[in-house]
């Protein structure tokens, strides 16, 4: 368990952090963003939690996979660490896969694109997801640029579907879903 005694430091005062490593990098590093925004998507998912009902316990595990997924992101690859770090493993992903299947064998089909909304939990469920492909587009440049445990892009694909799908169920297995109709008001 980690135990902080000191909230502010002063280290960052200079446009620096440090990785958990220790290695000092500036704030704005492309590392960093990934990881500060798998920090942005889980407090998304927070908000959903308030109007999520029955989904709750699903996205409470989620938001910690998140913050797992965020220290597995700000933990640079070497080899022979002198600890074992922590990584998101395939179980996490296709514990992803298993609860898109179930929700998803629920809905209605889909006849054009969803727009956001619907009932609260919906609406905040879409967000999340918007969030979460954010949190995806920066790990994704990140490992463009350097070794990234590729669970971590895994996990954070199949997190936008699920939330997508689970938001669609919170209108009514999709029977509340507002649909984007092209072209409406030319």
């Amino acid at each position: 368990m980690v135990k902080l005694t000191r909230i502010y430091t002063r280290g960052g005062d200079k446009g620096r952090t440090s990785l958990s490593n220790g290695k000092r990098v500036p704030k704005h590093a492309i590392r960093v963003e990934a990881y500060g925004t798998a920090d942005e998507a889980g407090a998304a998912i927070g908000l959903a939690r308030l109007h999520a009902g029955p989904y709750d316990a699903l996205l409470a595990l989620i938001q910690n996979d998140l913050f797992d997924l965020g220290a597995d992101l700000a933990t640079p690859e070497v080899e022979n660490p002198k600890y074992p770090p922590l990584r998101i493993l395939p179980t996490q992903v296709t514990r992803l896969e298993q609860e898109i299947d179930r929700m998803n064998a629920e809905l209605a089909p889909l006849n054009s694109f969803v727009l956001s909304g619907g009932t609260p939990a919906a609406a905040h469920l879409h967000f999340a997801r918007t969030v979460v492909r954010r949190a995806e587009r920066a790990a994704t440049a990140l490992a463009a640029r350097e070794a990234v445990n590729p669970e971590c892009v895994k996990y954070l694909n199949r997190l936008s579907d699920l939330l997508f799908v689970m938001a669609r169920h919170a209108n009514g297995k999709g029977a509340g879903d507002v649909l984007w109709v092209p072209g409406q008001n030319r």
